[in-house]
């Protein structure tokens, strides 16, 4: 029996997809407690502010050394780690009493965090073939902004009927559960089963050292095309979304806290049917570069438009804009089919974490930059500095878009002889 053909791999597929989409509900859903935290524990604002900044920087920078890991020692049990320490993080955060723990809970989601996403692409690069990874990649996307949704309105109604530590004791047990339901379906399980592998024509060659590797990959000019796609289209959405979206609309448009909120679920929306459908219309033409080109253009386009109308287009084009900008991170997923049929799968873990990285890091830096522009301004109206804040995500989406232009796609020979 192989692997990529087996009936198992659907088994594999769905256990990883859920415990990622639990994992992505914590990302965001301590923020629905923040004023909360404030109160009760004399937390100051800068506190609530590290609270998240520590667990994107421990993800972003753990990208690469969990890639080259998982590429090293196979990515099974790293996910396994990965939601177990996910798992005690939010399990910590439930119980904790002081911001010294707080802190701690967050940089062990964080660590956990970071070795999901990197792995997930390793685990389906190795049960299902190139066409049915790519559609599956938009299928995980989907899942992640689930995830997300999850994290609005359902946790936040959940934390006004319990209080918030049930809901998040609650989700952690979750997590270890599925930690460990992860442990048997990917590392006990396989174990029962008698796997056919291709046996290799070429001689195998002596594993090249990490160093090397590494300057090879990071000369590579497809890795850096990854990386920049992934920062223009997740960093400008996750960054502003997870910021300065819901103020933006009570400053700029005097929209209440409520109403606001619904520019998020938008783009949520948005993110959804931007994974799937991306990733099902790359496969049906045979290209990644055509419409990651085109999503990357419109992205652009959107925040440029937003800069270009003084920081307050009419609320009905700034609705289309979240949904786009949110459809742009959900198209993102290509990023890391970009990966996988450019490199060796030896390699695909490195990349991965490299590209991911890419998309956290101007995560982190977008809400900050932003910040600072606003600071600059405060003396002026609160749309000006909304205005001129705005530069950033145009910026940034602008270097998602050179990174979609510097993609090298390789064509079918068919395709070449049809062409001359």
């Amino acid at each position: 029996m192989e692997k990529q053909t087996s009936k198992y791999r659907w088994v594999v597929f769905v256990s990883v997809l859920f415990t990622y989409l639990l994992i992505v509900s914590q990302r965001t859903a301590p923020g629905l407690i923040s004023d909360q935290l404030m109160k009760d524990f004399n937390i100051s604002a800068a506190t609530i502010g590290l609270l998240t900044s520590i667990q994107f920087f421990a993800y972003a920078g753990l990208q690469i050394p969990i890639g080259i890991f998982s590429d090293r020692f196979g990515p099974n049990l790293f996910l396994v780690i990965g939601a177990l320490l996910n798992g005690v993080g939010t399990l910590v955060y439930s119980l904790a009493s002081n911001e010294v723990v707080f802190l701690f809970a967050r940089l062990l989601v964080g660590i956990g965090d970071a070795a999901i996403w990197v792995n997930l692409v390793l685990i389906l690069s190795q049960w299902f073939k190139v066409r049915e990874f790519i559609g599956l990649l938009g299928i995980a996307g989907m899942a992640g902004s689930l995830g997300f949704l999850l994290a609005t309105v359902p946790f936040s109604a959940w934390i006004t009927v319990s209080g918030w530590r049930a809901p998040f004791f609650t989700t952690g047990v979750l997590l270890i559960l599925s930690g460990i339901l992860l442990y048997f379906v990917l590392v006990k399980k396989p174990k029962s089963y008698v796997w056919n592998q291709t046996p290799s024509k070429k001689p195998k060659k002596p594993r090249e050292k990490t160093v090397v590797m590494l300057r090879r990959i990071f000369s590579s000019r497809q890795a850096w095309a990854a990386f920049f796609c992934h920062f223009g289209t997740v960093g400008t959405y996750v960054g502003f979304i997870g910021s300065w979206a819901v103020p933006y609309g009570m400053h700029v448009y005097g929209l209440s806290r409520s109403d606001s909120s619904q520019l998020i679920m938008v783009g949520l929306v948005g993110a959804m049917i931007g994974a799937p459908l991306t990733s099902w219309i790359s496969s049906r033409i045979d290209s990644i570069k055509r419409p990651y080109l085109v999503v990357h253009s419109i992205v652009f386009l959107s925040w440029a438009s937003i800069l270009i109308m003084n920081g307050k287009p009419p609320i009905d084009l700034l609705m289309v804009i979240f949904f786009i900008t949110g459809y742009g991170n959900g198209a993102s997923a290509l990023t890391f089919a970009i990966v996988r049929k450019s490199f060796d799968i030896k390699e695909v873990g490195v990349v991965s974490g490299f590209a991911n990285m890419g998309g956290f890091l101007s995560a982190v830096l977008l809400p900050s930059i932003f910040g600072k522009v606003l600071d600059h301004f405060h003396s002026s109206a609160s749309s000006v500095g909304y205005h001129y804040g705005f530069i950033i995500p145009v910026l940034f989406s602008l270097l998602g878009l050179l990174g979609g232009t510097i993609i090298v796609e390789k064509r079918k020979k068919a395709v070449q002889e049809q062409a001359i």
